[in-house]
């Protein structure tokens, strides 16, 4: 496993994510704080079986999208999820505050649930199966991508 990833994700994430106010704007794409964190929590939550979308990338296709995820290659701006609807899902938490202690916690929930079941592939909607180790590399680059999103990191 990359530690150096793991940790952004578990640590430098949530922090820096915490630093926002629910009126920073994004520098690109429609999502609000709010709804950014949410979203990501949600894929948290995929990736714990939690949280289920059908497979939607042809299975021959799979393996170029595994190439992609074993890159250093990064999201582009404005990638959508060809699970989610056009326009960002309403909020479910009350406030920016709430939406960052669950995320934190689904985050924390992703570490143990692996160390529970180290072995373990849980399907993806556009990635297919990945284990621990592609997780946290989708992971890393989902999370750095909403970072870039939201002025956290360079674009």
């Amino acid at each position: 496993m990359d530690q150096q990833k793991a940790l952004y994700i578990r640590t430098s994430f949530p922090e820096s994510v915490a630093h926002l106010s629910a009126d920073t704007e994004a520098l690109w794409g429609k999502m609000s704080v709010q709804q950014m964190v949410e979203h990501v929590t949600g894929f948290f939550k995929v990736s714990t079986n939690e949280l289920h979308f059908p497979l939607v990338t042809p299975e021959e296709h799979l393996p170029k999208f595994k190439e992609f995820l074993l890159s250093d290659k990064q999201f582009r701006e404005n990638t959508k999820a060809p699970v989610l609807p056009e326009e960002p899902l309403p909020v479910t938490t009350p406030d920016l505050s709430t939406a960052i202690l669950h995320l934190k916690a689904a985050i924390e929930k992703f570490f143990q649930f692996y160390e529970l079941h180290p072995d373990l592939k849980i399907a993806h909607p556009v990635f297919g199966p990945l284990n621990f180790e592609e997780w946290i590399l989708l992971h890393y680059k989902h999370v750095t991508h909403h970072a870039r999103q939201f002025g956290l990191l360079p674009r």
